[in-house]
């Protein structure tokens, strides 16, 4: 492997081998005179002239492991779609909500559908069309809410009385059982108090819901403010996301476990006070491309980004998580993923080749601490039309591994998922792949549903079962679980948090690894400690036996603090209480 270095800042990489034959020459050392802006006392290149440097050493700077067989996982079809979906949500009632922007389907669609995976052998009682949407989720946010039946929200949309939107719906029934309930939603009683297009939305760790950016409608001007849900307060306005518009929308959000609130955007990145949201530090810039250290995470740059697991008893700094994006002008997809512990002042970025280039990537954390990147392109932005060549084939990325050495080539699709495609943990630890509608004249607006089969899935191991009767944490209890099928021997668990997908963000994900110990089949998880490391909110709880995860059960952990059972009190909407 070699680099380079020409007019001190334009950086080019590939292998020794390469500069022979591209008719590269060795010339003096003299001829360049450009100094490093790093280190002037240096220098790096000059016109047509490299510095150039090769890796010496024995071992390669990254290894990806090649997996093959059941160790590449599988991609299955697993359901005719009804629906392109713009955000897809695993519900609290084991059932998976698909909503659609307007004009993505027929005319008459209502916007909303729910999948019942129980049934994809019977189409028609596989899939429900719910009705109450009044206007137009395209590129909104979502979330599950913590209180006591897990409602699903969201908020802004694309245009008009869409942008204040505020949409809720109660998941009801079960798998195998029929579901009757429909979005709720009136603008004149409940709404956003600012336009918003694109936006982010996170819990908190006192259970409200903070709503991030933004633009005023279709391609408008920048919101680069916050808000909070149940309306506290005005909007505040943040000079970072005024900056960087229009490339920070859908910035990521992740509670940190000392409170402070992670935001990455564009190239930025940095931790609020959850108080008055001002600044408490900068992080150092997101590195991007060899070729443009510049390139952007965030739409329409667009990577993926996800909370790297926190493990009883929570002792170490928690990690961030960035693959993919792209940049401005040329359009080159990037190539790698970042990482850093954002509350440890003396960390920085790190840098970890991925196998391939990788725009609108969405990232699936599964519940033996893994996470799958999925989807996107091989070139371009985000939007319509505005990518080409799809990625096609999955990586894992196992954060237990040495860095430069966490990733595997996994199993291909032949299914392109492009703009708009999702990837979301099912409860039996599978990955629902859907969606994708890039209006590029080359590849189809996608109905197919197909599911990702980690290798975990696929081994012929038999799931562990486990049976519990506590499903509402308070925080540090511990709660009995009877563990009914397994090897309790070499038992851990797993939480997963409520996660909506869209746009590469995972709103609502955590991966955390609690206290848990077994005597005999009679197993105690811990819960989290509190609401930093664990926000309030429905997690799935996942037994592992060994690799093999149980299916999951919903829990929900530190109860309902903001009281949004109660919310919103209006005619319009049910609310479930406290």
């Amino acid at each position: 492997m070699a680099g380079g270095m020409e007019y001190g800042q334009e950086c080019y990489c590939g292998d020794v081998v390469d500069i022979e034959n591209n008719g590269g020459a060795v010339k003096p050392e003299s001829d360049c005179k450009t100094p490093c802006p790093g280190d002037a006392r240096y220098n790096c290149g000059s016109g047509a002239r490299l510095s150039w440097y090769a890796w010496s050493l024995t071992d390669p700077l990254y290894k990806w492991n090649y997996a093959s067989g059941n160790n590449a996982g599988s991609y299955k079809f697993f359901v005719p779609g009804v629906v392109v979906p713009l955000i897809t949500t695993v519900g609290i009632n084991g059932k998976i909500m698909f909503v659609e922007k307007a004009g993505t389907g027929p005319a008459n669609s209502t916007g909303a559908f729910e999948l019942d995976p129980s049934q994809v052998g019977n189409f028609s009682a596989a899939w429900r069309t719910l009705k109450g949407l009044k206007t137009d989720v395209f590129c909104s946010a979502g979330l599950t809410l913590p209180d006591k039946v897990g409602r699903q929200i969201t908020v802004g949309g694309w245009s008009g009385t869409s942008n204040f939107g505020v949409r809720l719906y109660w998941p009801d029934g079960s798998p195998g059982n029929k579901s009757v309930n429909d979005w709720q939603e009136n603008a004149s009683q409940i709404s956003l108090q600012k336009p918003r297009w694109y936006p982010s939305a996170m819990i908190m760790s006192n259970g409200s819901m903070l709503v991030v950016g933004g633009e005023v409608g279709s391609n408008g001007a920048p919101q680069p403010n916050l808000e909070l849900l149940p309306r506290v307060g005005p909007v505040l306005d943040m000079e970072w996301l005024q900056r960087t518009d229009p490339d920070n929308l859908y910035p990521f959000l992740f509670v940190l476990p000392s409170g402070g609130i992670f935001v990455g955007y564009y190239n930025e990145a940095r931790i609020l006070n959850p108080v008055d949201f001002s600044t408490v530090r900068q992080l150092p810039m997101i590195p991007g491309n060899v070729n443009n250290p510049g390139a952007g995470r965030t739409y329409p740059l667009e990577g993926a980004a996800m909370m790297m697991p926190q493990k009883a008893p929570y002792s170490e700094p928690v990690t961030m998580l960035i693959c993919g994006g792209s940049t401005i002008g040329n359009a080159i997809a990037t190539d790698n993923c970042v990482s850093i512990q954002p509350e440890n002042p003396a960390s920085n970025w790190t840098i970890e080749r991925m196998p391939s280039q990788r725009v609108m990537p969405c990232i699936a954390a599964l519940p033996d601490g893994t996470y799958l990147i999925a989807n996107g392109a091989q070139k371009g932005v985000a939007g319509f039309g505005l990518a080409n060549t799809p990625n096609l084939n999955a990586v894992l990325y196992d954060p237990s591994k040495p860095v430069n050495q966490r990733m595997t080539i996994m199993a291909n699709t032949t299914v392109a998922r492009l703009y708009h495609s999702e990837a979301i943990l099912m409860q039996d630890g599978r990955v629902l792949i859907s969606g994708s509608d890039p209006q590029d004249g080359k590849n189809p607006e996608e109905y197919r549903v197909e599911v990702f089969e980690p290798p975990y899935a696929l081994s012929g191991l038999p799931k562990p079962t486990y049976a519990i009767d506590n499903k509402d944490w308070a925080y540090g209890q511990a709660v009995i679980v009877t563990v009914t099928s397994g090897s309790t021997g070499n038992m851990r668990a797993s939480l997963m948090g409520a996660v909506s997908s869209t746009h590469g963000n995972s709103m609502g994900q955590r991966t955390i690894f609690p206290d848990f110990s077994c005597a005999g089949n009679t197993c105690t998880v811990v819960a989290p400690p509190d609401n930093k490391i664990c926000p309030p909110g429905w997690f799935q709880l996942f037994i592992l036996d060994g690799p093999t995860p149980s299916m999951s059960q919903w829990v929900r952990i530190g109860g309902d603090p903001a009281q949004l059972g109660n919310w919103p009190a209006t005619t319009s909407f049910k609310t479930p209480g406290v």
